[in-house]
This record gives C-alpha cells, sequence and structure tokens, in this order.
C-alpha cells in the first residue's frame, strides 16, 4: 500500500524519487505476494497477519 500511496504523490506532484521508490516497493510487494500465495514461506515465516 505505501508503494502505491508514494507513486500517485510521486506522480501528481511531480517529484521524480518518490515515484521511483514507489514503483520499487509495488514489485517488492507484488513479488512477496505471489510467493506467499503459492505456500513458500518469506522470510522464515508463511502467513504475515
Amino acid at each position: 500500500m505505501l508503494g502505491v500511496i508514494l507513486l500517485v504523490i510521486g506522480l501528481v506532484a511531480g517529484i521524480s524519487i518518490l515515484w521511483t521508490i514507489g514503483v520499487v516497493l509495488v514489485v517488492i510487494g507484488v513479488v512477496l505476494w505471489i510467493l506467499g500465495s503459492m505456500g513458500h514461506a518469506v522470510a522464515g515465516r508463511r502467513h504475515y497477519w
């Protein structure tokens, strides 16, 4: 969620560093979400609540 928020703020305000950080966080979040949904333990944890 933080990545999406930073993406929107960076796009609206025209601040490229926020947009870049937002993209990186979104990509990391999607990768972790996919790994978690496939049943792989991520960072030693199988579930995040």
